[in-house]
């Protein structure tokens, strides 16, 4: 279980201001949401990671990169909070609340799961900006939907594995059955299915809701990948964050394609012993999502709203960082042609099974 907030100094941030900012705590959440907007753009800037937090080599480090690219870039100052196993909603506002009123601006969290928390904390702290990404549902004047056509991505990784399975059967794996993982399945089967109509797609799911720890269980996700492996299946693709990992060593163990996601996962560092059986990735540049809405405060115009990552603007997209991908020319171009007609319309591709 962790329950820790990490602050990071970088740049011209100094400790005086780390204190000066945290001293803030005492006053009323009114009043503290005023110090980031008067100070002239983002001064300090902060994420709240989704279960599995920094270290999943995928969806939360993928939002990590663009917080270290700002810190790097805009010389702003960050924090991070991560989550705990089994919190409560609570939780999610208290750490919300706790970054904002210390005058980080914007506030973002990482995942659909923060979007109670951030309806409740934006309407408390008017002046600052909250980004919530994966999430539509909650809206306000102050918060910014980062959101991605995931099921682009996937139709695309659908088509790649339908023509480099073998055995005509490939697996899907989704951390917990919710609509945003469905985007994903739906979009993969469809793929294989538009290129392969006799494909056979595996699919299952982790945990159900309200139990979202199908995100974070690595030896979860290598059983069901065994499963599937023992049925049949020589390519497969999960989006189950932490716990895709363990998919991925089961099926790179086996000798069979995993596909990543999120993030290029041929390049994770903490998957480097799979790399060579990670054919390709779907990926989301969350990383640009994030950095994006922290310049955005910066330079004193918040991006709030519906902020759309599709395929048309690279938003989502298919990783070629395996070289043995790059040699399947037949692959390829079947990848390429989806993906120009995806952009122009010519597929629609499905958000639901």
């Amino acid at each position: 279980m962790r329950r820790i907030t990490r602050i990071a100094t970088v740049g011209l941030a100094s400790a005086a201001l780390a204190l000066s900012a945290t001293a803030c705590g005492g006053k009323k959440s009114s009043d503290t949401s005023s110090s980031p907007s008067e100070s002239g753009g983002a001064k300090s800037v902060a994420l709240a990671y989704d279960i599995g937090g920094r270290g999943d080599q995928s969806f939360n480090d993928a939002a990590y990169a663009g917080l270290e690219k700002a810190a790097k870039e805009l010389k702003v100052k960050t924090a991070e909070a991560e989550p705990t196993e089994g919190e409560s909603e609570a939780d999610k506002v208290q750490r919300l609340t706790e970054l904002a009123r210390k005058g980080n601006n914007p506030v973002i969290g990482v995942g659909f799961a923060y979007a109670p928390a951030i309806k409740k904390v934006a309407e408390k702290f008017p002046k600052t900006t909250f980004g919530l990404i994966d999430d539509t549902s909650v809206t306000g004047p102050n918060i910014a939907n980062l959101v991605f056509n995931e099921e682009q991505g996937s139709y695309l990784a659908g088509v790649a594995a339908a023509k480099a399975s073998k055995t005509g059967t490939v697996g899907f794996i989704g951390g917990v059955e919710v609509p945003l993982i469905k985007k994903f399945e739906a979009g993969f089967t469809q793929g294989v299915k538009d290129t392969n109509p006799n494909a056979k797609v595996l699919s299952a799911y982790l945990t159900q809701p309200p139990d979202f720890t199908g995100f974070a269980k690595p030896d979860l996700g290598k059983a069901t990948a065994k499963g599937q492996l023992d049925s049949g299946a020589d390519v497969i693709y999960a989006a189950a964050g932490l716990a895709g990992s363990g998919a991925i060593e089961a099926t790179a163990n086996a000798g069979k394609w995993a596909i990543g996601v999120d993030s290029d996962q041929y390049n994770q560092a903490g998957l480097s012993k799979y790399k060579d059986h990670i054919l390709t990735s779907v990926t989301k540049d969350v990383s640009d999502a994030v950095y994006n809405e922290i310049k955005s405060v910066q330079d004193g115009t918040p991006a709030t709203g519906e902020i759309r990552y599709g395929l048309d603007k690279g938003g989502v997209g298919l990783a070629d960082s395996n070289p043995e991908y790059k040699k399947m020319a037949d692959v390829i171009a079947a990848v390429e042609k989806a993906k120009a007609d995806i952009i122009a319309k010519k597929i629609t591709v499905k958000t639901a099974p």
